[in-house]
């Protein structure tokens, strides 16, 4: 997992951290994490929801020993899927193997573009 988020002690509601320049990108993301360590054991190292403001981009990585996989809710975006890109908008669905990776650009965007993230161990 390329996030090393900082924590936003202002939010007490759910823990929300913030991530600059995600794997490499650009911008401030903010992931607030729907479940902790204590629920998700060791089976999934994320399950957040994730908003990118326009202008933000969370870079390219790739997947080693887990699987990702993007509900897109609201905004819309480009959607890197090893190399090829395309539009996503609500009610899309990635799927990044093991071994595979992606990105996600909100870079033109207008509007904030608000995803579930949820990563799965292989």
């Amino acid at each position: 997992m390329c996030f090393s988020a900082i924590n936003d002690k202002e939010d007490k509601t759910m823990n929300t951290v913030y991530e600059e320049n995600p794997c490499g990108g650009v911008g401030r993301m903010r992931l607030d994490h729907l479940l902790g360590p204590e629920e998700l054991k060791d089976k999934c190292p994320l399950f957040a929801r994730v908003t990118l403001p326009p202008g933000a981009v969370l870079g390219f990585h790739e997947h080693h020993g887990d699987s990702e996989c993007y509900h897109i809710l609201a905004g819309t975006g480009e959607y890197d899927d090893n190399g090829v890109k395309r539009m996503v908008e609500p009610g899309d669905v990635t799927w990044t193997p093991d071994g595979t990776g992606h990105g996600l650009s909100n870079a033109a965007g207008r509007e904030d573009l608000v995803f579930i993230a949820l990563m799965i161990k292989s």
